[in-house]
C-alpha cells in the first residue's frame, strides 16, 4: 500500500437514524432540505431498505447541531407517525483516503481488518478514494493510531 494515503480524524459526531421511513429520493431531500433550512451540516449518509418496506435513513451532524436535527425530526414524526427516531453522540468520524485508492483492490478489506481489533464499527460510507468509518469515541484514538500504522 502506498504511503500517498491521508487518515483524518473529526470528534463530537452524532448518529441520527430514521428507522421506517418511507423509501426513495423525495423523503430523502425532503428530510436533507429541512435540517439545512437549520443551517446545519449532514455528513455521513447511508440508506438502506428496512424491514416493512420503508427505509432506514441514518446519517450524522455534529455534536454542536443535533438539537437543531431534533426539531427537524420532531417535525418529520408530526407528518408520518409510523416514524422511529434514534439519536446517539459520543462518535468520531475516522477518514481513510488518498489517490492511491483508486484502483487498488483490498484497501477497504484491509482499512476493515485493522479496525476490528480496535473498534466497533457503527457506520462506514465510502467514496471512489475514501472511506469513513464512525466509531464511538473511547476507540478513535486507538483506531487512528492503528489504521496510521498500517497506511501511512
Amino acid at each position: 500500500m502506498s504511503s500517498e494515503f491521508s487518515i483524518g480524524i473529526q470528534e463530537g459526531v452524532t448518529l441520527i437514524s430514521l428507522g421506517e421511513c418511507p423509501s426513495g429520493a423525495p423523503f430523502l431531500a425532503d428530510v436533507l432540505r429541512r435540517i439545512a433550512e437549520t443551517g446545519t451540516d449532514v455528513d455521513m449518509i447511508a440508506l438502506a431498505p428496512g424491514s416493512s418496506g420503508g427505509a432506514a435513513l441514518s446519517f450524522t451532524v455534529s455534536d454542536n447541531d443535533f438539537a437543531c436535527v431534533l426539531g427537524v425530526t420532531g417535525s418529520l414524526q408530526k407528518d408520518n407517525s409510523a416514524l422511529k427516531v434514534s439519536v446517539s453522540n459520543g462518535y468520531a468520524k475516522i477518514t481513510v483516503g488518498g489517490e492511491p485508492m483508486n484502483g487498488e483492490p483490498g484497501v477497504a478489506a484491509k482499512v476493515f481488518a485493522v479496525a476490528q481489533d480496535v473498534t466497533d464499527l457503527r457506520m462506514v460510507t465510502t467514496a471512489l478514494t475514501e472511506i469513513s468509518l464512525l466509531v464511538p469515541a473511547l476507540d478513535a484514538e486507538s483506531t487512528l493510531a492503528a489504521l496510521r500504522g498500517a497506511f501511512v
